[in-house]
């Protein structure tokens, strides 16, 4: 037997799930508009604005991505995050981002886009991470890490993981990730350092990320990393941030490991 409210629940479901679906439609959408206004960009600058996501704060070139609990701060503007993007025979050579601040005017050669949604600009930048070579990639992961109502970690560790990727920009990703980590991201993490087929230079950069997770996150990755990876390499740099963690599991285990025959 069906209740009244589940009938009226099928409705509101059913609502929901377009409304994602029409929402992902709209970013990829606007995210191909960027692409495509600064593909028809031979040489110059494009600009773009967009809103910042909660805690990030700058005043133009400083930029703060986390909230100040001191009694005292400088001035720090919470947006909107402003990205430059230099072209030359239409490839992208150059990124850069501000938060805070305003444009300075005087060049003839600018393609401002104005404000554009958050989300699509951190879809639009992550591809360039995903698929620009040179500096252009890895510079394009930092703003979209700033940008508001996206979910970027998901595309940032595909990005650490991805071995053609330039080593700059899989380490900014491995990074960034760490500063988003839950339990999802921080899994992912651990798979980085024990894929054998990895550099080892990232796999490095993915036992500091897991270093900054909370300690209930961490600690524990770092320990299994000790214990079961083959490189003796990596665990001894997991051995390093254990031994900055202050915590009792990584006394136990350094017991633990003195003692052992």
């Amino acid at each position: 037997m069906t209740h009244e409210n589940e009938r009226a629940d099928k409705p509101m479901t059913r609502a929901i799930v377009s409304g994602v679906a029409a929402l992902v439609v709209a970013t990829t959408t606007a995210a191909q508009s960027i692409a495509d206004r600064v593909a028809s960009l031979r040489d110059g600058q494009v600009r773009m604005s967009f809103a910042a996501r909660a805690g990030v704060c700058g005043n133009g070139r400083n930029i703060s991505t986390s909230s100040q609990t001191d009694d005292w701060e400088s001035w720090c503007e919470s947006g909107p995050v402003r990205v430059a993007i230099d072209v030359r025979d239409r490839q992208i050579i150059d990124i850069d981002a501000y938060v805070g601040g305003r444009w300075r005017g005087g060049r003839d050669d600018v393609l401002d886009l104005g404000v554009v949604p958050a989300p699509a600009a951190a879809e639009y930048l992550l591809s360039l991470a995903a698929n620009e070579d040179g500096r252009a990639s890895k510079e394009a992961v930092f703003p979209a890490t700033l940008a508001d109502s996206a979910v970027v970690w998901p595309q940032l560790l595909a990005i650490a993981k991805d071995d053609t990727r330039p080593k700059a920009t899989r380490k900014s990703a491995v990074f960034w990730v760490a500063q988003a980590a839950g339990k999802a991201a921080s899994e992912g993490l651990e798979e980085l350092v024990t894929d054998g087929s990895g550099d080892n230079d990232v796999r490095e950069s993915a036992v500091f990320a897991i270093s900054q997770l909370r300690k209930d996150e961490g600690v524990p990755i770092l320990i299994r990393i000790v214990r079961t990876h083959p490189d003796p390499a990596i665990r001894k740099k997991a051995i390093f941030w254990l031994g900055q963690s202050n915590d009792p599991r990584a006394i136990s285990l350094f017991e633990e490991l003195l003692l052992k025959p």
